[in-house]
């Protein structure tokens, strides 16, 4: 028997609306447990965690081109933040009108789902496509930082994360009741907890720096306490997936670790423009880049085992 199709949608609020209840009891009770301790910061993650659940989970509700739009400005407003960080030249600004151009053609070919133009539009044709437009300009000084710099920036705030649309569009498996969105739902959900349970274990038990020049408040305790705990998460999850239990926690570690490596390299970024956050758009998250970064790494890995595992 099929799944109706709101039924992931229905359950993941409900799931995640008991999550969010357990994490606020739990920021109540860290303050009476420990009165000392700093859980400003917590406090302020859980409450803004309350809005972005909301309008996700509205967001992935919806007809899926009202869906699209949603995830085609999360890429416009990450790539924003980071081009706001780059020192550009005035001779840049025309490949920066062609690079924010291909948000909406990257999004129009997830709707269409032209999946063998999707796949080289940013990596070949704009790779071609912005060095020129750069020489056009005629300024040779930082030329290469600029057609780096833009070129990688499009690579992973817009191809990257326009996986997360094209896994929206994947039709449901045969006779397993399974989703893009459902899909969509599994990985955001894995991943996100991991992000949240990782800060959380590397607050109470972390003592042992994994990158301390570049994320110094990442620790062994909360990398893998936060990356096996979502992977077990993920375990009742598995109606959101057509994968086996063994299948869905090797799924889930290697989505995990993805987003780790994520959020570790614009952890990089960030310490090389110099800032913290790379926004304030969010409330104790920073921007939306801050918050999507470990998407950025994990959706283009789980999107391509699932299409070609799968479909």
């Amino acid at each position: 028997m099929t799944t109706p199709p709101m039924t992931p949608v229905l359950t993941m609020s409900a799931v995640v609306l008991g999550l969010l209840v357990l994490s606020t009891l739990a920021v109540w009770l860290l303050r009476r447990w420990r009165p000392a301790g700093s859980w400003d910061e917590l406090s302020a993650r859980v409450r803004a965690w309350w809005v972005m659940a909301a309008v996700f989970l509205c967001a992935v509700a919806v007809h899926p081109v009202v869906s699209l739009v949603f995830f085609a400005l999360m890429s416009f407003w990450a790539l924003k933040e980071y081009v706001t960080l780059l020192k550009t030249r005035p001779h840049d600004h025309a490949t920066l009108f062609w690079a924010f151009a291909a948000v909406p053609a990257q999004y129009w070919l997830v709707h269409v789902k032209w999946y063998g133009v999707f796949i080289i539009f940013v990596p070949v044709y704009m790779f071609l496509l912005l060095p020129v437009t750069l020489v056009l300009a005629r300024e040779t000084k930082g030329f290469v930082a600029s057609a780096s710099q833009i070129h990688w920036g499009l690579m992973a705030f817009v191809f990257g994360l326009s996986h997360l649309g094209y896994l929206l569009q994947l039709p449901a498996l045969p006779g397993r009741g399974v989703d893009g969105r459902a899909l969509v739902l599994f990985v955001v959900f894995v991943v996100e907890m991991s992000d949240v349970l990782q800060y959380v274990w590397g607050k109470l038990f972390g003592r042992h720096k994994v990158l301390p020049s570049v994320s110094p408040n990442k620790t062994w305790e909360g990398l893998v306490g936060g990356v096996l705990s979502a992977a077990l998460l993920a375990l009742p999850l598995r109606f959101l997936t057509p994968f086996s239990p063994l299948e869905t926690a090797f799924v889930a570690l290697g989505v995990c670790i993805a987003g780790f490596l994520g959020g570790a390299v614009m952890s990089a970024v960030k310490r090389d423009f110099g800032v913290k956050d790379f926004g304030t758009l969010i409330p104790g998250h920073g921007g939306m880049l801050d918050r999507v970064d470990s998407l950025c790494w994990a959706v283009p890995l789980f999107f391509h085992y699932v299409y070609w595992a799968w479909y």
